[in-house]
C-alpha cells in the first residue's frame, strides 16, 4: 500500500485572495482565506483551526492571541511595507518572525502621493465639481505652481525617495527628515524637522507609523508651517492628528490636503472630512495596482519561504 503524503501546513492569508505569482511559490502550503473584509476574532478563530506555520497579513490586526492560537506559527509576513498592524512585540516574544515586502509597492505610491499633491496643487476635484454645475473659472480661479516650490518628505525609504525623484523631475526644490536614511541623492537636502517645517510649500509624509511619530502633524507642528501648505499623506493615518488639520484647512493655515490613510478604516460615513472640498481622499488604495499586487504578494511569499527554510537549517 502506498504511504499517504503527509498533510500541507497551513499558510493563512488575511484577505480573500492572491496573486496567482505568489500562489505558485506557495504551492506547498495549505492556503486559508479569511475573507475581504476579516476582523481580529476572525483572524484568532482561523489560527485556532487551522495552526498556521505562517500568516501573509494583507487586512486586519495580527496580535497576541492570534499568535497564541497558532502554536505552530513561525513567521508573519506583511504584504506591502507597513507592519504596524502586526504586534511586533507579542510576535518576539514567542520566537515569531516579522517581514515586510519593504519596496514592493513603492512606484504605486509614489505615483499616488504625486496625483495628490497635483490634485491638491491644481484643485482638480474643485474644478471639476465646479464645471459640472455649469460654471466657468477660467477667469478667476488660480492654482499653484509647482515648480520652484520646495516639497518636504517625511520618510526616505524606497517609497519617499521614488517620490523625490519625481518631485525634483518637476523642478522642486526637496528637503527630507528621516534619521535613519543614508547615501542619498544629490537632490535630497537631509534636514531636521524645525527647518522641514518652515521651508516646505508642500509636505508628503512615507515614514511607518511608531508611538514616536503618532500624531507627528497636530495643531503645534501645522503652526509652525508656512501659510498655505499643502500635506499628503500615503503613510499611515495616526501620523496625523485630523481634528487639528481640519481646524488648519478651515483656517487656511492648510491649502489642501490629499490622504489616502485615516484614523479609522474604513472612514465612516459623515466623517467631516467627506464635507470640506480642500481635502482630496482616497481610500488606501495608493499600494493597490495591478502590478503591486503581484510584487507584493511576491514578495511576502518570498519572506515566508526563506525565514521557513531558516528555521529549517538551524534546527
Amino acid at each position: 500500500m502506498k504511504p499517504s503524503a503527509a498533510p500541507k501546513p497551513a499558510l493563512l492569508v488575511t484577505a480573500a485572495d492572491l496573486a496567482p505569482e505568489a500562489l505558485a511559490l506557495l504551492e506547498g502550503f495549505n492556503i486559508v482565506y479569511a475573507g475581504k473584509t476579516p476582523t481580529e476574532d476572525d483572524i484568532v478563530a482561523l489560527c485556532r483551526q487551522h495552526d498556521p506555520v505562517a500568516i501573509i497579513v494583507r487586512y486586519s490586526k495580527v496580535g497576541a492571541a492570534a499568535m497564541d492560537a497558532a502554536p505552530s506559527l513561525r513567521v508573519i509576513s506583511k504584504h506591502g511595507s507597513g507592519t504596524d498592524t502586526i504586534d511586533k512585540a507579542a510576535a518576539a516574544q514567542r520566537g515569531i518572525d516579522v517581514v515586510a515586502a519593504a519596496g514592493a509597492n513603492a512606484a504605486a505610491v509614489a505615483e499616488q502621493a504625486l496625483a495628490l499633491l497635483l490634485g491638491c496643487a491644481k484643485s482638480l476635484v474643485t474644478l471639476d465639481a465646479r464645471m459640472r454645475g455649469g460654471h466657468w473659472d477660467k477667469s478667476t480661479h488660480k492654482s499653484m505652481e509647482l515648480d520652484g516650490k520646495t516639497i518636504g518628505l517625511i520618510g526616505l525609504g524606497a517609497i519617499g525617495r521614488r517620490f523625490a525623484a519625481m518631485a525634483h523631475g518637476m523642478n522642486m526644490r526637496v528637503i527630507g527628515h528621516d534619521p535613519y536614511a543614508q547615501d542619498l541623492p544629490s537632490y535630497i537636502a537631509a534636514v531636521p524637522l524645525q527647518q522641514l517645517w518652515q521651508e516646505a510649500d508642500a509636505i508628503s509624509l512615507h515614514c511607518p507609523l511608531t508611538d514616536e511619530n503618532r500624531g507627528l502633524i497636530n495643531a503645534d507642528t501645522l503652526a509652525q508651517c508656512r501659510p498655505g501648505v499643502i500635506l499628503v499623506n500615503t503613510a499611515r493615518g495616526g501620523l496625523v492628528d485630523e481634528g487639528a488639520l481640519l481646524a488648519a484647512v478651515r483656517s487656511g493655515q492648510v491649502a489642501a490636503a490629499g490622504l489616502d490613510s485615516f484614523a479609522v478604516e474604513p472612514m465612516t460615513a459623515g466623517h467631516p472630512f467627506q464635507h470640506e472640498p480642500r481635502i482630496v481622499l482616497s481610500p488606501h488604495i495608493g499600494g493597490v495596482t495591478r502590478a503591486a499586487y503581484v510584487n507584493m504578494g511576491v514578495a511576502a511569499a518570498r519572506n515566508v519561504l526563506a525565514v521557513l527554510a531558516r528555521n529549517t537549517s538551524a534546527a
